[in-house]
């Protein structure tokens, strides 16, 4: 209820006003919205392509909050856009006008415990007992392929610690699970999950680690293997600030995602092509000053931004390594550096889970060890102990009202004081 009560604060000088939980449909546009609430469009021609770009990864069903006066006029939208940042739509009160802006999403982040007997399937029973629909779809992939949840019987013991953002009181974004048990019979099986989330029946797990101590995935080794490896866009790599959809913009003084890479260097450092590929843009593009997109093979684009001076041409075939421009400040800049943006499909990726600093093609040599998982044995513990002293679960709100109109505010402040 203290959450409700803050966004109530916030909006209590409009008297009347009424906040509302809605879902994004699928393949709606952006200017559709817009048209649909009577909104001006023409907020969207002044926004960069960055943020046009981020108009596109709202996803369909993605639950968002409007608020909306007497009349049934839009004064503010929150739009997600992934777990960090939001839309933010918000009308002029005298002028009547709609500013667009990229704001923070406020969020908390708890623990949960649950303790469970199974009576149908861990999926049923988890939704069940939390109303955490995420949660449950998150159990069974966290189980398939270590669990064979069919031959678990009836009464048999589910046990977990997991961690869930919270928004206005709701789940919001994917649970994640810290570790879960099954106990069947006097037998308890346990799942570790690492610091990416990936499950693992014991507390150790094997790394490959690269000649310079880096961790690498299988998928990465098989694609040095393919030689479709990328390097470095400059010969010596400073980085100045890396890939995030949180980031202070220094000259916008504003919250704005860095959808790539800033590389620190001197003006007219060579920058390089990272991959063999196409030339499809060279010229000026807004606040990225003059610039260079390269198409290569897989879906990949990759982007060159500020440059002082272009060197390759519209249509142009590079090679990796090749030259194609030099280290500059146009555009929006605060001195001398590189952009490097690097899309995937159309999406824009962190450009460092790519970028190799070697650009040969030589397949280098690999470490195997095993470590332990962090936090496992600790976690091992706390949920033997949740069996000796079962916790109550935590049930998330059902289908029930998450706002009120804002004159009605007194009313519910008594009642958080009663209760």
């Amino acid at each position: 209820m203290k959450t409700l009560i803050l966004f109530i604060v916030l909006v209590s000088s409009l008297l009347g006003a009424r906040a509302v939980e809605t879902r994004w449909l699928k393949g709606q546009s952006f200017t559709g919205y817009l048209a649909d609430r009577n909104a001006s469009i023409g907020l969207i021609r002044n926004l960069d392509e960055d943020d046009r770009k981020l108009l596109t990864d709202i996803e369909g069903g993605v639950k968002f909050y409007e608020l909306f006066d007497e009349d049934g006029t839009l004064l503010q939208s929150l739009i997600p856009i992934g777990e960090e940042m939001q839309i933010q739509i918000v009308r002029d009160g005298e002028g009547g006008h709609y500013s667009f802006d990229i704001v923070p999403i406020n969020y908390v982040e708890r623990e949960h415990k649950v303790l469970i007997s199974i009576q149908s399937n861990p999926h049923s029973d988890v939704s069940r007992a939390t109303n955490n629909y995420r949660l449950a779809d998150k159990v069974y992939y966290f189980f398939k392929n270590h669990v064979d949840c069919r031959k678990l019987h009836k009464n048999d013991k589910l046990a977990m610690i997991y961690t869930q953002k919270e928004r206005l009181g709701k789940p919001f974004g994917s649970p994640d699970i810290k570790i879960a048990m099954i106990e069947t019979g006097k037998k308890r099986s346990f799942l570790y999950a690492d610091e990416e989330g990936v499950p693992f029946i014991d507390s150790c797990k094997t790394v490959t680690y690269d000649a310079k101590g880096n961790p690498v995935t299988a998928a990465e080794i098989r694609k040095l293997k393919r030689k479709q490896r990328f390097g470095m866009p400059l010969r010596h790599v400073r980085i100045t600030s890396r890939f995030t959809y949180k980031r202070w913009h220094p000259i916008l003084h504003r919250y704005r995602p860095h959808l790539g890479v800033d590389f620190g260097a001197r003006r007219g450092t060579p920058l390089l092509a990272v991959n063999d590929g196409k030339v499809i843009f060279a010229g000026r593009k807004g606040g990225y000053g003059k610039v260079v997109k390269i198409k290569h093979r897989g879906g990949y684009v990759s982007l060159y931004a500020h440059q002082s001076r272009i060197r390759a041409k519209k249509g142009q075939k590079v090679k990796k390594g090749q030259v194609i421009g030099y280290v500059g400040s146009t555009g929006r800049s605060t001195g001398p550096h590189l952009h490097f943006g690097l899309y995937k499909n159309g999406r824009a990726i962190d450009p460092l889970k790519v970028l190799k600093k070697k650009s040969s093609g030589r397949l280098q040599r690999f470490i195997t060890k095993k470590i332990e998982i962090k936090g496992a044995k600790r976690n091992r513990a706390r949920v033997i102990k949740m069996l000796e002293n079962p916790p109550e679960n935590y049930k998330w709100e059902t289908i029930k009202a998450n706002f009120v109109l804002v004159k009605e505010r007194a009313a519910y402040e008594q009642q958080e004081k009663g209760s």
